[in-house]
């Protein structure tokens, strides 16, 4: 079976949409019946296109009120500084993503925090402080008007 065709690719859809939707469910939205929708989503299991299932969490109800995008441009272009800046930021439980990225700087990092005080406090303790941090730039999220994750 192709990975890519039609019937895959509404099951993607679905399991993106609700990752807890039974089977029997799944079939029925899709127009199979549950054991070849089962066997199919075993297969794309199987084949890593399906890696895990997670829980999406609502980060206001977390406390989450504060989210950034912020460019980080490095002074050093060498492998230890890269490494050392990405092992700063998996320490650093404000963020949520780090992107190694191509053009004039050399990271995207998503930043969650419960306010603007816990946000500078991030900006000036960890950011601050890291080796080779040599260009910040945080775009402040206003709104996500499409965000897939949720």
């Amino acid at each position: 079976m192709a990975k890519d065709d039609h019937i895959n690719q509404q099951i993607l859809r679905e399991l993106t949409l609700d990752g807890r939707v039974s089977n029997l469910e799944l079939a029925e939205r899709i127009g199979l019946s549950p054991s070849a929708c089962l066997r199919r989503v075993q297969e794309l299991e199987r084949d890593g296109v399906i890696t895990g299932y997670r829980a999406v969490l609502d980060r206001q109800a977390l406390g989450v009120g504060f989210v950034t995008y912020i460019g980080v441009g490095l002074s050093e272009h060498s492998k230890a500084a890269q490494e050392g800046f990405e092992r700063a930021m998996q320490a650093a439980p404000e963020v949520v993503e780090c992107h190694n990225i191509t053009g004039t700087i050399e990271y995207l990092l998503r930043v969650e925090c419960a306010d603007l005080p816990s946000y500078k406090k991030f900006h000036t303790d960890v950011l601050g402080v890291t080796p080779h941090v040599n260009a910040l730039t945080t775009y402040v999220v206003m709104g996500s008007p499409k965000d897939l994750r949720n």
